[in-house]
């Protein structure tokens, strides 16, 4: 075994490069990118290791070039990723629906930062949530991951390649800059013992035969054609039918639509994540994700030895939205708190699936939220 491959063991890495170490073991071998603050260290160190295990780095000439080239390789057969922050996401959105449509799977890793715009480069922040959700036009459905430290950085890099290959759709891994740039120990399990996912693939190899679109399973998956493989595929973003080609009808695109949306939607308990703390007996629940859910987590401890009966939900994934989770919490729990580094963009989604209101704790980036704050909700909550 090739121990350059997977350094298993014990390490401390940043966040970063914990998601690096992550896509090599999950088996990426392309990666398109273009540097950009706080994410460049992740293409830095893809740019030395891939070469090692057989892969290939490119650095385009744009973030739009960036997601095109990975589209490319994941059509050829390579599991292929890329990293950037806000700004990069923004010019990825078009292309990211191109991968929705075809059906191309693949990983963007976002490490926010404070935003719009240019925002503040260097510092974190979790804004680009609702971007990730709805920032490319149309219809659709997303599968999004919040990692809250270095070794989730690691874990749910692997996760996002397994869902995307298994799903054909891209996947996000929302981090932040707080989690990319803190070093903490990360264990690499052994080669082995590292869950892979393989995509479901055509075994067909009569041109005649073959649509690259259709399925008869209950998942709603078509087995991926790979270019290059012996079969003739054809990828567009335009509306088309189960052989891959354009047809423009309403009645053709409304059941492609709804087949691309529900099989996300179907295999949603595949794909969702969420972590709870002390919500056995919680009369409150704190909502957090990311760098935040870590003084989140702070807080409900502190509370609880106030004697207040006070629980975590931590998201671990954000999209498709865990509603099922919060309505059944919803079913015996009045008192729900948001925590995180925006303006409430998730605390909506909370709302719409509790049906009341909820408590935030907002700021709008630049710094971490500390534990105080959401302490001081949890006591103006509980009185």
């Amino acid at each position: 075994m090739d121990d350059r491959i997977v350094l298993s063991g014990n390490h401390f890495m940043n966040g970063d490069h914990a998601c690096a170490e992550g896509a090599i073991a999950a088996g990426c071998r392309f990666f398109g990118g273009y540097p950009i603050t706080p994410s460049t260290e992740i293409a830095e160190r893809l740019a030395r290791r891939l070469p090692e295990v057989d892969g290939v780095f490119l650095q385009m000439e744009d973030e739009l070039g960036s997601m095109a080239a990975i589209l490319g390789a994941s059509a050829a057969g390579a599991r292929s990723m890329t990293a950037t922050s806000g700004p990069g996401l923004s010019l990825m959105m078009e292309n990211i629906g191109l991968a929705v449509m075809m059906e191309i799977p693949c990983v963007v890793v976002d490490v926010q930062r404070g935003s719009p715009s240019t925002g503040l480069p260097t510092m974190p922040g979790q804004s680009d949530v609702m971007q990730a959700r709805w920032g490319s036009h149309g219809d659709y459905a997303i599968v999004a991951y919040a990692p809250s430290s270095p070794q989730e950085m690691f874990d749910l890099t692997i996760l996002s390649f397994n869902i995307a290959d298994r799903y054909r759709v891209p996947v996000l891994l929302l981090a932040d800059e707080v989690v990319g740039h803190m070093v903490e120990r990360v264990v690499i399990p052994p080669r082995e013992e590292i869950g892979y996912l393989k995509r479901k693939t055509s075994e067909d190899t009569d041109d005649a035969s073959v649509s690259p679109f259709m399925t008869a399973d209950a998942d709603l998956v078509p087995p991926m054609v790979h270019a290059g493989e012996g079969n003739r595929v054809h990828f567009t973003g335009l509306t088309h039918n189960e052989q891959g080609y354009p047809e423009m009808s309403a009645e053709t695109h409304h059941k492609l639509v709804n087949r691309l949306i529900n099989k996300v939607k179907l295999n949603q308990n595949n794909i969702i994540r969420t972590e709870g703390l002390y919500l056995a007996d919680a009369e409150i629940i704190v909502v957090s994700y990311g760098c935040t859910a870590r003084s989140a987590r702070h807080a409900v401890r502190e509370a609880r030895n106030r004697g207040i009966s006070v629980g975590l939900l931590r998201l671990v994934s954000l999209w498709p939205f865990p509603t099922t989770r919060f309505q059944e919490l919803a079913g015996r729990v009045d008192k729900f708190i948001v925590a995180e580094m925006n303006l409430g963009q998730i605390s909506l989604e909370v709302e719409r699936c509790v049906k009341r209101p909820v408590k935030g704790v907002f700021h709008a980036g630049g710094k971490m939220i500390s534990p105080s704050p959401i302490m001081d909700a949890i006591l103006e909550v509980a009185e």
